[in-house]
């Protein structure tokens, strides 16, 4: 694959190979100046391509790799001493930190430096978080955070008598996961170094404020790990601790203690150093040290637009993750203070700025709990809120993370409990994390029994949908699960020109809503499919299709009415985001065939490994309009 011919602006040339035996555990001058020398390169080398990120709107990540790369020296310069003593794998559990793996590959020359330019681009194989067969030199995959350590310990027993790393950090020893795995770990003596960042930052905040009795430190040695805590910046002693943990036999913590981005003017000690850096900070910081061809190459950086044109759709793009806070806040307004308190709680599991809580933090935070990365806790105690008739708990996180909380939805179920959740960041659009972060199963929600407790699965398709969703349903008994995606979506529009979803409209839960009528046939679909459907729609009409749109909000309810006229339609076609393996086209068909309808029937969806990137993630999977028009007329003859 060809990537640029724009030579890589920092020199990675400069980085000195250095092999350490951690039997010596002091570093001699020439030692300690290499790695202090190979830190600042890769420090630079950070900064810099992972702001090409923020240049392009693909976003990223720098703190977390920026932070780590002291003792990611250290350990590269141990694997390359003596290989059989370790397993060589840089693993990490916070898979945000995916410039150290890509960063690592160019060094050791399993990557072209010049590749790490298109950082989080489509078809570049550098997506957001690292998958192994995709991007050479990449040697596992991390999934999403606090994922990696129970795996970690398998690959220890696999691997007797080796040593084997795990990077880890504050945000992601707050999974539950995590204390799974350092009871494995204590249990079985498994040789197993977690190398952990504690920075005291996450995306949402610090938890030292929002976790006031939180301690990594203290957490792990209750399980019974040997800790070794000290100054993450000091570099003789973070050595020798490492020393000293490769040297002593079982399970070792290594906590590294250490402001977010240390030495970054305007980042740190900030939480918003968790994310991509701004180009502007990027240029300040590159240009204090003296990288000149970085920075001009920053600022020669234009942002990619999508140009494509939606008909059907007006020129109003909004953001329903954030639209959803604002319509919370709105049917709260109208509660008093004291009724607000007695019936709602809201609890967030570090994403408020990204699923719309905030928006309610902000408005009413006597009944908000900013709460830490721990989902399944998170939602279970949402659920406990709201088990007396009245009472509710708001809970939200990325769709992605609803796989982790099925359990808990049952049990929540089982208890007849009122939840009112909120999962962003559904489908795949604007996914430049890729396929672990895309939020693809979200029907798991529906996991009850036919006469079990009401669960209803929602999906509004613009910002007017989602104020009438939230609205009709903030009050229902049951479980209600709202979906949004990460992406901005537009306005739609009626035949008429006029905002289908306007002033006038409102949601009812249950039914399906005719966008367009057709003779020959129908799509259904939802969501941020919906535009592109309607898209294609408009253009099979003015080729003389007359094909029809079904907008199905409502998931897991199926309207009679509605499929009575798409059953006795020429043809039926699902589009959607969410997997084909267990979306809504996985069962709309045989909802069909079970009333004694035979159309065509055919349903397309998300079904390859992600291309990063962002909206270019709906051509890559076949479910943009001109792969939808494709589809309809292969249907039609």
């Amino acid at each position: 694959m060809t990537f640029t011919d724009i030579k890589f602006p920092i020199e990675l040339g400069a980085y000195k190979p250095l092999t350490l035996n951690p039997a010596n555990t002091t570093l001699t001058t020439e030692q300690r100046e290499i790695l202090k020398a190979n830190i600042q390169l890769c420090r630079d080398a950070i900064v810099f391509f992972t702001a090409t990120g923020a240049a392009k709107g693909v976003g990223g990540h720098t703190g977390g790799p920026y932070d780590t790369v002291p003792e990611v020296m250290i350990l590269d310069a141990f694997f390359r001493g003596a290989s059989d003593q370790f397993v060589p794998i840089f693993f990490d559990e916070a898979g945000h930190r995916v410039a150290t793996q890509y960063l690592m590959a160019a060094l050791h020359g399993n990557l072209p430096a010049e590749q790490l330019l298109r950082y989080r681009e489509a078809h570049s194989t550098l997506p957001g978080h690292p998958e192994l067969g995709l991007t050479p030199g990449v040697k596992f995959s991390s999934g999403r955070l606090g994922h990696m350590w129970p795996y970690v310990n398998g690959v220890a027993m696999a691997n007797p008598g080796k040593v084997v790393f795990c990077l880890g950090s504050d945000g992601s020893q707050q999974e539950g996961n995590d204390a799974e795995a350092a009871r494995l770990a204590v249990a079985q003596y498994l040789n197993v170094k977690l190398i952990i960042d504690d920075n005291d930052v996450t995306i949402a905040g610090h938890p030292s404020k929002y976790l006031p009795g939180f301690s990594v430190a203290k957490t792990l040695q209750g399980h019974g790990l040997k800790v070794l805590e000290g100054d993450g910046e000091d570099l003789d002693d973070l050595y020798r601790r490492l020393c000293e943990a490769v040297t002593t036999p079982g399970p070792i913590a290594i906590i590294n203690k250490r402001p977010m981005c240390p030495g970054i003017e305007g980042l740190e000690g900030s939480n918003h150093g968790h994310d991509v850096i701004s180009v502007d900070l990027a240029i300040k910081y590159l240009e204090s040290r003296g990288q000149t061809a970085a920075v001009e190459h920053l600022k020669s950086i234009t942002k990619p637009k999508q140009t494509y044109t939606f008909l059907g759709s007006g020129n109003e793009w909004g953001a329903n993750r954030n639209v959803f806070g604002e319509a919370v806040v709105a049917v709260l307004s109208r509660m008093n203070e004291t009724e607000r308190k007695q019936k709602v709680m809201v609890i967030d599991s570090d994403l408020e700025g990204s699923c719309g809580l905030k928006k309610i933090h902000d408005a009413y935070p006597e009944i908000f709990v900013p709460s830490g990365i721990m989902e399944r806790g998170n939602f279970s105690a949402a659920a406990g809120f709201g088990m007396e008739e009245g009472k509710q708990g708001i809970f939200a996180t990325f769709s992605a993370f609803l796989e982790m909380c099925i359990s808990e939805i049952t049990m929540a179920r089982l208890n007849y409990s009122n939840v009112l959740c909120h999962f962003s960041h559904a489908g795949i659009d604007d996914m430049a994390d890729n396929t672990c972060h895309f939020g693809l199963n979200n029907m798991f929600a529906d996991n009850g029994l036919d006469d079990g407790y009401e669960t209803r699965l929602y999906f509004p398709a613009d910002v007017n949908q989602m104020k009438a969703c939230v609205e009709a349903v903030f009050f229902e008994p049951g479980l209600r699960f709202i979906f949004s995606t990460r992406s901005k979506v537009p306005n739609i529009k009626d035949s008429n020109n006029n905002d289908l979803f306007g002033s006038s409209y409102k949601f009812v839960p249950g039914k399906d809503e005719v966008v367009r009528e057709g003779t020959q046939g129908y799509i259904i679909s939802f969501g941020d499919a919906l535009y592109r459907a309607l898209d294609a729609v408009e253009r099979l009409k003015q080729e003389g299709l007359d094909v029809g749109l079904i907008n199905k909000p409502t998931l897991n309810v199926i309207d009679e009415e509605m499929m009575t006229k798409i059953g006795n339609a020429p043809f039926a076609l699902v589009v959607e985001s969410f997997n084909r393996r267990t979306g809504l086209g996985s069962r709309f068909g045989s909802w069909l065939l079970e009333r004694g309808y035979t159309p065509k029937y055919a349903y397309l969806g998300t079904h390859h490994e992600g291309c990063g990137g962002l909206w270019e993630q709906f051509p890559h999977q076949g479910i943009d309009p001109v792969s939808i028009m494709n589809k309809v007329k292969e249907l039609i003859k």
